[in-house]
């Protein structure tokens, strides 16, 4: 029997005033080691069943080397559907946003390979089409983690600035924030070793980011988005915004609630 993954997480005021403040929180065994465990072979299949054909990491961009992804693996797999519609999850991110009910954007399998490159830094929110500071993405590793496999790292209070550009993943994003992380004076969060289970939370307008693995294991990491049940769809002003709306929002248009049937209300108070 699957793990249910629908007990109440505790999140005390101390972490939502920390969260608030630097736009991103560690979080300790959200899912046991036994319950990730459970979940991990149900991802990693549904990755290598719905995720796109790798090609070999010499012949990738930067952005491609960052990580194999699978995206919406919820949408596909029964199984994988349990972990990422979990009450558990989806309640840890309403009550670090300070809201009654939270919908899913979407999920992302992002498996940092041996040897993998770096992930630039950017600004998750730069490709959601919401009119809402409301979006939280949760990071959880299937595996054990050590630093120089690829843990994440956070420019503190960036969030706060909001939008900082149309700055998609890649070389330049990584040149021009590090620019303007220097220019502005964030200090820099690095993660530390996490293990299966444990979390990272950050909002959508942190900027954030991850170095290379460096180590001979891959970076199994399963990522959850969710944004504030109200909240509706933006003007989308980046060809980003305007892909993800026709496919994560399909029918939906400017001015709509943002509720369509690819982003159920997965927990409300």
């Amino acid at each position: 029997m699957w793990p249910e993954l629908s007990s109440d997480y505790p999140v005390a005021p101390e972490v939502v005033e920390s969260f608030r403040r630097d736009g991103h929180v560690l979080l300790r065994a959200v899912a046991t080691p036994a319950e990730a465990a459970a979940y991990r072979p149900v991802i990693l299949e549904a990755r290598d069943r719905f995720g796109p054909a790798s090609t070999p990491l010499e012949d990738r961009d930067t952005y491609g080397k960052a990580f194999l992804k699978g995206i919406n693996l919820w949408e596909h797999d029964a199984d994988a559907r349990r972990f990422v519609l979990a009450r558990r999850f989806a309640k840890a991110a309403a009550d670090l946003l300070g809201v009654d009910g939270v919908r899913v954007y979407h999920d992302q399998a992002l498996f940092k390979e041996a040897g993998g490159g770096i992930t630039p830094w950017h600004q998750d929110q730069h490709y959601w089409p919401l009119d809402t500071d409301n979006t939280v993405t949760m990071w959880m590793p299937l595996v054990d983690l050590t630093v120089a496999m690829g843990t994440m790292h956070f420019a503190s209070g960036s969030h706060r600035d909001g939008y900082l550009g149309d700055m998609p993943i890649s070389d330049d994003s990584e040149v021009r924030f590090e620019e303007l992380i220097r220019s502005r004076g964030y200090r820099i969060a690095r993660s530390e070793a996490m293990t299966a289970g444990d979390a990272t939370f950050h909002y959508g307008w942190t900027l954030h980011g991850a170095p290379g693995n460096s180590t001979e294991r891959a970076r199994e990491v399963m990522t959850i988005i969710w944004f504030a049940d109200g909240a509706r769809i933006a003007e989308p002003d980046n060809f980003n915004r305007r892909r993800d709306l026709a496919r994560w929002m399909p029918g939906l248009g400017p001015g709509d609630l943002a509720a369509s049937e690819l982003n159920p209300l997965v927990y409300r108070g």
